[in-house]
């Protein structure tokens, strides 16, 4: 049952896709990974660079559910050796490279944890909007370039996003433990 739904939603996507955002999904699927690092680590150097604990910490805090996820991601992916769509249904066109087994989406779950920990930490309509819209899309563009089933993006947008509330609950625990000392 929800192997048909899974396939139907992606045959829909894949194969109706509008061809001319081709390119632009390709952009925005290979610019996904230098995207989830660069942020954290623009923080991290510019914290160092500046001698700013506060932004270097932000950093290290934004690339904690990151490293999180991609640990979580991983492992999955060898308990659940599922096969791309693309290998196993004809008429679905392999538009960018899918490595290892399909499910979660690696992209999509790098993506969502910065998206969210991101937006926890600086809670502003503009970022929130933003890096949802950039997380969406991403996962979005795994399903019109064929490499991955809808089950693969919702699973890795929740571990992202997951691996980020985890971290956001712990540092805001920390957090009211400590004394503020002025």
């Amino acid at each position: 049952m929800l192997d048909s739904i899974d396939i139907s939603l992606l045959r829909e996507i894949n194969v109706n896709r509008i061809t001319a955002l081709d390119n632009p999904f390709i952009l925005i699927t290979d610019c996904a990974p230098i995207i989830a690092i660069f942020i954290p680590l623009a923080f991290i150097v510019i914290g160092l660079f500046k001698k700013r604990k506060k932004i270097w910490m932000e950093g290290l805090m934004i690339a904690a559910p990151y490293l999180l996820a991609a640990g979580i991601l991983n492992i999955i992916k060898v308990l659940i050796v599922r096969p791309r769509p693309f290998t196993t249904y004809s008429f679905i066109q392999k538009l960018s490279n899918g490595g290892s087994s399909s499910f979660p989406s690696g992209h999509t779950s790098d993506a969502f944890a910065i998206a969210t920990i991101v937006s926890l930490l600086f809670p502003k309509r503009v970022v929130i909007i933003s890096m949802f819209i950039w997380a969406t899309l991403v996962g979005y563009s795994r399903l019109d370039l064929g490499v991955h089933y809808p089950s693969d993006v919702l699973g890795g947008a929740a571990i992202g996003a997951g691996s980020s509330l985890f971290f956001f609950y712990l540092y805001k625990r920390k957090r009211k433990e400590e004394p503020i000392l002025k």
